[in-house]
Parts: structure tokens; C-alpha cells; sequence
């Protein structure tokens, strides 16, 4: 008998849009950004001028990425007036809205991961090399420091988000073999592995979204069920226990970790509607009493 996949229960107790809303509205906000940035050069409709680095819109709105901004003032080269209001524009959203929904709402290649991770589901590939999720930081590390030490703006040489984007434009070249090869990686040697694990623009953006209100909430963590659904389909699983299997210890509902990606994927799959959209401060501690003293010893025999 073939196992259950995530999210059946919630296709049949909410319906398949239901159990599907967040993950359209990401995909149509993806493919929409990109649409915007791709009417221009191939339409001359001209409503965004630029890329994911650098834009204007509509001839008024700047937005700068605040990473490249920062590489490149590392490198040397310190923003114009326009830039750096772009790029104050840019961390007050994500401040706002948390650092990881670049992630999860933006970047095109959190598509490519996807479907290296829907493929490697239906394909039934076991097994994945480990590394450590700490591993994005150490690269985000290298990467500021290897701007500052060469005055270039060192990641944007190989960063797969730039490249497919401008191989989206300008057509098969070099910029696709980046890309497949994040797809293959996540496909064959590790379960989201590059989004997880090594993205040193993820690495960035958590830090930025750290202290951001919008969170994702679990305030009926009691009619969790455990069918795990949430922990297979979430990109970053290590977030959610504490949210959702904290009470006995007082911790609060809502899910803190920075690494969180605000994706929704969580509210989709869950039959029981345990997780919602909520703010930080949202967040009442348990009130369930303390276990009494060696009650956790006699239970966990």
C-alpha cells in the first residue's frame, strides 16, 4: 500500500483550494513579479525597469536588494541617493513582513527547488547527504568577505537567482547550468538542501526578518491530530515543534524562528486548521501547570 501524501486529509476535509489557497497565491506572486520584470524586454511594456538586484517602478519607486547593496559597499562602492532609498524601502518591508518571504514569495528559483522536491517525492528518493543548516551562514560569511577583500561584488559572479533571471531574457547560456544544478542537488544528493542548507541570500534575509510581526501561528495546537503533514511539506520543519509541541514547557503559539519562510505551506495541509497567520505578540504563554516533580521520568518509561 502506497503512503498517504501530505496534505490528502486536508484535500478531503477543506477541499482541493482550500488545501491549496497558499501555495497559489505564492506561485501566482512569483510568476507575477516575474512577468513585470520580463514585459519590458520582451513586450516594451515598460512598468519595471531592472532586475531583482536593482529596479524602478512605474518611474518613481526604487527598490534595492539589500544584500547586494551591502556586497557592494563591502567592494567599495557605496549606493547613490536613489539606491539607498531603495534599499531602506526594501529592509523596512522585510522588517515588517519577516526576512524569509524573499524566499518563499520572491525568488524564482524557490520554484526549482520545489519541483526538485515534488519530483524526489514522486520518484520516492530516499536517503540525503547531511549538512548543516548553520552551513548558509558560514557561506553569507565568505561571501561579504570575499566582496570586501576583491572590491567586487562577489556572489552575483554565481548567485542561480540572478542568473536565471537573466536567463530568462537573454536565453539558454551558462546561467542554466547553474540552475540545474541546484536542481539536481535538491533532486538527488539533498532533500532541500540548497534553499535549507546553503543559501547564503536565505542566510541573509532571516537575519534581516528576524524580528518581523507577521508570523505563522499554531492556536489550536490541541486539535493537532500528529499526522505530521506540516513537517513534511515545511522547508525549514526545525521551526514549527516549538510553536506547535511547546505548551507543556509554556511556550507560546506562534512561531518565532527567523528562519521561518511565512510560505503558508503548513495552513494548507493541515485537516484540522491548527495554523493560521498571526503576529509575534500574539503569543500567550501556556497555562498549563507544570508536571509535578519525576511526573516526565514515570511517564516517559
Amino acid at each position: 500500500m502506497s503512503a498517504k501524501r501530505p496534505g490528502a486529509e486536508a484535500v478531503a476535509e477543506k477541499g482541493w483550494l482550500r488545501a491549496h489557497r497558499w501555495l497559489l497565491l505564492r506561485r501566482l506572486t512569483q510568476l507575477g513579479i516575474l512577468a513585470l520584470f520580463l514585459l519590458g524586454p520582451l513586450a516594451g511594456i515598460w512598468i519595471v525597469k531592472g532586475n531583482l538586484n536593482y529596479s524602478y517602478t512605474l518611474d518613481f519607486l526604487p527598490l534595492t536588494d539589500p544584500l547586494v547593496a551591502l556586497q557592494s559597499a563591502l567592494a567599495g562602492h557605496l549606493p547613490e541617493t536613489l539606491g539607498a532609498l531603495g534599499v531602506a524601502i526594501v529592509v523596512v518591508f522585510y522588517l515588517l513582513v519577516g526576512g524569509r518571504v524573499y524566499c518563499s514569495w520572491v525568488c524564482p528559483v524557490n520554484m526549482v527547488t520545489d519541483a526538485a522536491g515534488w519530483l524526489r517525492g514522486r520518484l520516492g528518493i530516499k536517503g540525503s547527504a547531511h549538512i548543516a543548516r548553520a552551513t548558509r551562514y558560514w557561506m553569507l560569511g565568505m561571501v561579504l568577505l570575499g566582496s570586501a577583500l576583491s572590491g567586487v561584488v562577489l556572489w552575483e559572479l554565481i548567485n542561480p537567482i540572478s542568473m536565471l533571471h537573466r536567463g530568462l531574457i537573454f536565453g539558454i547560456g551558462a546561467a542554466w547550468t547553474v540552475v540545474l544544478a541546484v536542481f539536481l542537488f535538491d533532486l538527488f544528493v539533498m532533500s532541500r538542501g540548497w534553499c535549507g542548507h546553503l543559501c547564503p541570500v536565505g542566510a541573509f534575509y532571516s537575519l534581516l526578518g528576524r524580528w518581523s510581526p507577521l508570523r505563522v501561528a499554531a492556536p489550536a495546537r490541541q486539535a493537532c491530530n500528529d499526522c505530521m503533514d506540516c513537517f513534511e511539506v515545511c522547508p525549514e520543519p526545525q521551526v514549527i515543534r516549538p510553536a506547535l509541541k511547546g505548551e507543556a514547557q509554556g511556550l507560546g503559539p506562534v512561531i518565532l524562528a527567523a528562519n521561518c519562510t511565512n510560505c503558508g505551506r503548513c495552513i494548507d495541509v493541515c485537516s484540522k486548521d491548527v495554523f493560521t497567520f498571526s503576529l509575534r505578540f500574539n503569543n500567550p504563554v501556556s497555562t498549563v501547570p507544570p508536571a509535578p516533580h519525576g511526573a516526565d521520568r514515570s511517564a516517559s518509561i
